[in-house]
C-alpha cells in the first residue's frame, strides 16, 4: 500500500511569517499554492497527488479565505481521511508584528476595517483565525526568529517528512528586555555569577569559552545544572508519552547575554539522548 502524500496546511496571523514559510516550503521539493478557495482544494488535491512524484505538498491559509475558516473542522477532519496531514498555525507577538510591518512598510489586510488602528486589526485577525489555530497541529510562535532562522527552522523541522519527535525550542534571553511569550517552563538563572562585572569577560557573551568557565566553574551552577537534569530527564520522556508535539524552555538572566546563553547550551547537551529535535534561540546576542 503506498503512503498517504504529506500536506501541510499553514495558516496564521499576517505578518507571522507564512510567506516565508511558503517559500522555504518550495525551496524544499513541497508543491505549494497560497490561498486556493477551499471548493478547490479537494480537486486540487486530487489531480497533484495523482502524480506519484508529488508527494509532498503545502497549501497557505489566511483571512482572504473566508469559506476555508467558517467550515474548519469539517474541511480539515474530511482531509485527515484521505491524506498525511499536518496543520501549521503561525502567530507573534503583537509588538513584533506592528514593527515587522513598519519595517516593509506593507498594510495589515484588516487595516481598513479597523479604521487605521493596528492594534485592532491584529485582534480583529487573532478573533476570525481562532478556529484555525485551534484545529493546529503545531503551533510556532515567531516572535524571536530572524528570516534566516525561520528559514531555518522550518527547513529542519518540515524539509521531510515531520517526525515524531518532540520539538524543544531552548530560548535565552534578559529580563531587562521582556519575557517571551507562549513558554511552557521559565527559569531565572540570576542568581548565578555576573561575568557582567568582570571586565575581560563583559564584552563576551555566553558563547565563549571564557565566559563558560566562569559561569560553569561555580558551585551554584554544578549543583543548579545537576538538579536541572534531573528534571528534564524526568519530564521529557513523560511529555513525549502523552504525545505533546511541542515544548519551549526559556533561560533568562538580567541583560541575556552571559549567564542565560551559557545555561541554555548545557541544556542542549542534557537532552541530546531523549526523541527531540531541539532548536537554541539566543534572543539577546
Amino acid at each position: 500500500m503506498n503512503p498517504k502524500p504529506y500536506v501541510i496546511i499553514v495558516s496564521g496571523l499576517s505578518g507571522a511569517g507564512k510567506t516565508v514559510m511558503l517559500r522555504t516550503l518550495e525551496d524544499n521539493d513541497y508543491f505549494c499554492v497560497d490561498n486556493l478557495p477551499s471548493s478547490l482544494i479537494d480537486e486540487f488535491l486530487t489531480i497533484t497527488t495523482a502524480n506519484e512524484q508529488t508527494k509532498k505538498i503545502a497549501i497557505g491559509v489566511d483571512i482572504r479565505e473566508k469559506d476555508f475558516l467558517t467550515d474548519v473542522d469539517r474541511i480539515i477532519l474530511t482531509l485527515r481521511q484521505r491524506f498525511n496531514l499536518n496543520v501549521v498555525f503561525l502567530e507573534a507577538e503583537t509588538d513584533i508584528l506592528i514593527r515587522r510591518y513598519k519595517e516593509t512598510r506593507r498594510p495589515h489586510p484588516l487595516m481598513h476595517i479597523a479604521q487605521g488602528d493596528i492594534y485592532k486589526a491584529i485582534e480583529m485577525e487573532a478573533a476570525i483565525l481562532k478556529s484555525m489555530r485551534e484545529s493546529a497541529d503545531v503551533i510556532t510562535d515567531t516572535s524571536h526568529y530572524s528570516p534566516h532562522q525561520l528559514r531555518n527552522f522550518i527547513a529542519s523541522t518540515f524539509g521531510g517528512l515531520v517526525s515524531n519527535a518532540m520539538r524543544l525550542t531552548l530560548i535565552s534571553f534578559g529580563f531587562k528586555y521582556g519575557i517571551p511569550q507562549h513558554l511552557d517552563m521559565l527559569l531565572d538563572v540570576r542568581f548565578l555569577p555576573n561575568p557582567h562585572f568582570v571586565d575581560d569577560l563583559r564584552p563576551l557573551t555566553g558563547k565563549d569559552e571564557p565566559v563558560k568557565a566562569f559561569v560553569l566553574n561555580s558551585q551554584d551552577t554544578v549543583e543548579y545544572l545537576r538538579r536541572i537534569e534531573d528534571l528534564l530527564n524526568f519530564l521529557l520522556p513523560r511529555y513525549i508519552k502523552e504525545g505533546k508535539t511541542s515544548l519551549t524552555i526559556a533561560v533568562g538572566c538580567t541583560g541575556g547575554r552571559h549567564r542565560a546563553p551559557t545555561i541554555a547550551e548545557k541544556f542542549v547537551e542534557f537532552v541530546k539522548h531523549h526523541n527531540l529535535t531541539v532548536e537554541l534561540i539566543h534572543r539577546d546576542i
